[in-house]
């Protein structure tokens, strides 16, 4: 007698692996950014590529540093997330239409270029002395048009994508056991404008405060790809404005 469906046993879903605090915490370092770097910029050197040449910042250093160390965050990124019976389709770009989350992100784009501005504005007034780098050390890389069309695309990979996928995965593991997403957005925001203090206090505070804003729209989206346009956009309209400064 064939079974009906009442006597056919349930389907159960596969339970996803529990994350203890340690593996969560760390993930999260691994995944930060500075053990990467840090690692590759040793390998670098090893074989002569240094960061500094003649005082000032190597674009070869740079590019090289910033090109590997997106391909293995985002192989790490990837990684983890499979390990721990993720859908990293899922994690980084939610379930809803993309096309939505990048006209917002381009709507976004003004919205980020003012906060800047008001930054800049109010550190200039209220304290002026954390402006204490007085030239970008990536002007050296706007020498050419070849080397800005070689730094606008390092930006895009290493920042907007690079940058937002990750943060996007430490959210998510914030919120999976170590305090929550606010502690998250808290914590990455900090160390995302740590990251750039060679182009000064003053920046930091911006980079931090940007972090802040990218990282709050991957959490009301629970998507990625908006903050993936607006970072990248937002790039490439600062470098091409520091080209049009310098060479104008």
């Amino acid at each position: 007698m064939p079974e009906t469906s009442e006597s056919l046993p349930a389907v159960l879903p596969v339970p996803r692996p529990s994350l203890s605090r340690g593996r969560l915490a760390a993930e999260v370092f691994l995944c930060s950014g500075f053990p990467t770097q840090l690692i590759i910029a040793a390998a670098l050197a090893s074989l002569g590529i240094v960061p500094l040449v003649d005082g000032a910042l190597s674009p070869t250093f740079v590019f090289t540093n910033l090109l590997i160390d997106s391909i293995v965050m985002l192989a790490l990124l990837w990684f983890f997330l499979r390990q721990s019976g993720d859908d990293p389709r899922t994690v980084f770009f939610g379930s809803g239409p993309i096309d939505r989350e990048i006209q917002l992100g381009l709507f976004s784009v003004p919205v980020v270029l003012t906060i800047v501005v008001a930054i800049q504005l109010i550190v200039s007034l209220v304290a002026p002395s954390l402006h204490n780098v007085a030239q970008s050390p990536f002007d050296a890389f706007l020498g050419s048009r070849w080397m800005l069309a070689g730094f606008i695309a390092v930006l895009i990979l290493a920042g907007g994508l690079r940058e937002e996928l990750q943060r996007a995965f430490l959210l998510h593991r914030f919120e999976q056991g170590l305090g929550g997403q606010a502690v998250g957005l808290l914590l990455t925001s900090i160390a995302f404008g740590l990251g750039h203090t060679m182009q000064g206090w003053d920046a930091a505070i911006a980079t931090g405060t940007l972090g802040a804003f990218w990282g709050l729209l991957y959490m009301r989206r629970r998507s990625a790809a908006a903050s993936i346009v607006s970072h990248a956009f937002f790039n490439v309209i600062q470098v091409v404005a520091g080209y049009a400064a310098l060479t104008s």
